[in-house]
C-alpha cells in the first residue's frame, strides 16, 4: 500500500530545500555537541530503563535508530510526540554517531534489547537506522520487535553513494553485495511502515519498500522532515498502527 500527496515545487524550491535541510541537520549536531538535548520523560515503572524514558505498563516501547552519523538528537521531536502519547522512548547509547556498517550497528541493538529486556518494542529509524531495524528484524532478537516505522531510509540505495568518499557512505552504493541482500529478506516488510518526503535530495529512489505499507509525504529533504508536524504525527499514527495490529497475543 502506498498513501501519495501532491508534490513540492519546482528545482528553485528544490534548491533552496536543500540549503535548508543541510542548515537543520548542522543545528541537531550542534545541539548535540552543547549538550542541550535530552530524552523525553515518559511513563516510568521499575528498572532497567537507563537508556530512555521508562519501561512503564501501557503503550509499547520505541526504540529510536538513527541515521549514519547522527545522534537521537536527529529524532527528538518523533521522540517528544511519542513520549506526549505515552510511549517509554529510548535511545541506543552504543550506537554512538552510527558509523559502523549495518550488520555491527544491527548487533548492537539486539544487545540492548536483550540486556534492557525490552519486548514489545516498535523500531522508530531515520535513513540507515532503517537497514539497521530490518537486520534487527530478521535476528534471534526478532520476536522482541512488533514492527517499524523507517523515515527515509535507502532500502534501494542511493545512485550518490557511488561518488562518496567515505566507505560507510558507499555502503549505501544500489550494487552493494550487502545491501542487495538485505532487499532480498521480504519476510518481514509487512511489518514496516515505509515514510518518505516526495523530494529527497540524498535519495532520489525515494524510501519505498516493496512489501511495505508505504507513505509519501508533500515534504522535501532528508533531515529538515523530521522536525516537520506533518511528519511527526504520520509517525506517531504508524506506531499506533504496529502496536494495535501486530501485538504479541
Amino acid at each position: 500500500m502506498t498513501e501519495r500527496r501532491r508534490s513540492p515545487g519546482g528545482a528553485l524550491a528544490r534548491l533552496g530545500a536543500w540549503a535548508a535541510d543541510y542548515a537543520w541537520a548542522t543545528d541537531r549536531q550542534l545541539r548535540h555537541l552543547m549538550g542541550r538535548s535530552r530524552l523525553p520523560a515518559g511513563p516510568r515503572a521499575g528498572p532497567g530503563s537507563g537508556s530512555g524514558s521508562g519501561t512503564g505498563p501501557g503503550r509499547a516501547p520505541v526504540v529510536l535508530l538513527p541515521g549514519i552519523y547522527e545522534t537521537w538528537e536527529f529524532l527528538g521531536s518523533v521522540a517528544d510526540a511519542l513520549a506526549r502519547a505515552g510511549h517509554p522512548v529510548h535511545a541506543v547509547p552504543g550506537l554512538k554517531h552510527n558509523a559502523r556498517p549495518v550488520p555491527e550497528a544491527a548487533d548492537i541493538v539486539a544487545e540492548h534489547l536483550e540486556r534492557t529486556g525490552l519486548t514489545g518494542a516498535v523500531l522508530v529509524a531515520h535513513s540507515k537506522g532503517g537497514l539497521i531495524g530490518k537486520h534487527v528484524m530478521l535476528s534471534a532478537v526478532s520476536d522482541r520487535v512488533l514492527g517499524m516505522v523507517a523515515i527515509a531510509t535507502p532500502f534501494a540505495g542511493s545512485r550518490w553513494a557511488r561518488y562518496m568518499l567515505s566507505r560507510a557512505l558507499r555502503s549505501f552504493d544500489p550494487r552493494d553485495p550487502a545491501l542487495l541482500a538485505l532487499a532480498g529478506e521480504l519476510l518481514v516488510n509487512e511489518r514496516i511502515t515505509a515514510v518518505y518526503p516526495t523530494f529527497d535530495p540524498h535519495i532520489p529512489e525515494t524510501g519505498h519498500l516493496a512489501g511495505a505499507r508505504n507513505i509519501e509525504l508533500p515534504l522535501s529533504g532528508h533531515f529538515r522532515p523530521l522536525g516537520h508536524p506533518l511528519l511527526v504525527q504520520t509517525v506517531v499514527r504508524e506506531v499506533s498502527r504496529v502496536e494495535t495490529e501486530h501485538a504479541i497475543g
